[in-house]
């Protein structure tokens, strides 16, 4: 065989193998495109009504936590955001600051350095969410945010 022909059958053959992959792509993703669409009763509604929710988001900056590590004392420092529904009132989210610094650095006052610098920043939020439902709940107070957002966190 030339040469010229072994670079006709590669041509050929990696043009039909870019073709079956297109091709292959393309049915195994049109139900998945197709599914989201045709469900329409209730589920591509309402990833529309979530889509289009307004928010207000109010912050809590400079939490500083000190804890002990193995050979010297670390410091985190979180900046927190409150998520809240946009018809929440801003007079009570800024009357919760005292609440939410003392129950954020009660509940990362008891997590050890290696554990809180180990932990993912969604986990750090989930936790810290949590920890501050249950201090609002013990305390029966009214909870006006929806999410507790960590947008910085400083070790040191």
């Amino acid at each position: 065989m030339t040469m010229q022909r072994v670079i006709l059958i590669m041509l050929v053959l990696n043009t039909a193998i870019a073709l079956g992959c297109v091709a292959l792509t393309y049915t195994m993703l049109k139900p998945l495109r197709s599914g989201a669409l045709v469900q329409g009763d209730g589920a591509a509604s309402s990833v529309e009504d979530e889509a289009t929710s307004e928010y207000t988001f109010f912050p809590i900056q400079k939490i500083i936590v000190s804890l002990q590590g193995e050979n010297r004392e670390h410091y985190f420092v979180l900046d927190l955001v409150l998520q809240a529904d946009i018809e929440a009132d801003t007079k009570k989210l800024e009357q919760l600051d005292p609440m939410v610094r003392t129950s954020a650095v009660a509940h990362l006052s008891s997590m050890s350095f290696a554990q809180l610098r180990a932990m993912p920043i969604a986990e750090l939020q989930v936790s810290l969410e949590t920890a501050l439902l249950q201090d609002f709940s013990s305390k029966k107070l009214a909870v006006p945010f929806d999410h507790v957002l960590v947008s910085k966190l400083i070790v040191q």
